[in-house]
């Protein structure tokens, strides 16, 4: 019986998770789809990418960015949305930590194009190292665990649950 309430709660977690990371996904998207010159000169402003090809990220990372948003809040091609907004992260956390090295002061251009949003710092690494563990966890299940109780093992099967 505790087995069970535990699988339901880890579940639970999962899914909200999901969503969560989703959504963060999802509002990161907005604006940087609706300004993508300002967005660009954020990518610029990170001082890694060649010029060459600044552009083509800022142009393509916003339609990534809603794709794996609607990906993980409806629940579709999860392994693949998982890992892509796992690396993401990953990578997103390794620019803003390699400024702060630098001591580049830059404007996250996380959430919102304007330079309002204030400059990149010890707390936005935070926040984006939350958001990495959140991925992490969520990738862990999605390739080991499997959430709903379904193992690596038991997937070739229809549907087959160990609950």
């Amino acid at each position: 019986m505790e087995e069970k309430k535990s699988s339901k709660t880890g579940r639970v977690v999962f899914h909200a998770l999901r969503i969560f990371l989703g959504a963060v996904f999802l509002y990161a998207s907005y604006d940087k789809i609706l300004h993508p010159e300002t967005f660009a000169q954020a990518v610029y402003n990170y001082q890694i990418l060649p010029d060459a090809a600044v552009n083509f990220v800022s142009l393509v990372l916003p339609w990534l960015e809603l794709l794996l948003g609607l990906c993980l809040v409806f629940n579709f091609w999860l392994p693949g949305a998982v890992l892509t907004g796992t690396v993401l992260l990953a990578i997103f956390m390794g620019a803003l930590v390699f400024n702060q090295i630098r001591g580049l002061d830059i404007h996250c251009g996380c959430f919102s194009t304007s330079t309002e949003e204030g400059p990149a710092d010890v707390w936005t690494v935070a926040r984006d190292l939350a958001f990495f563990l959140i991925a992490v966890y969520l990738a862990v299940s999605v390739f080991f665990i499997r959430p709903g109780g379904v193992h690596r093992s038991d997937s070739k099967g229809a549907g087959s649950s160990a609950e």
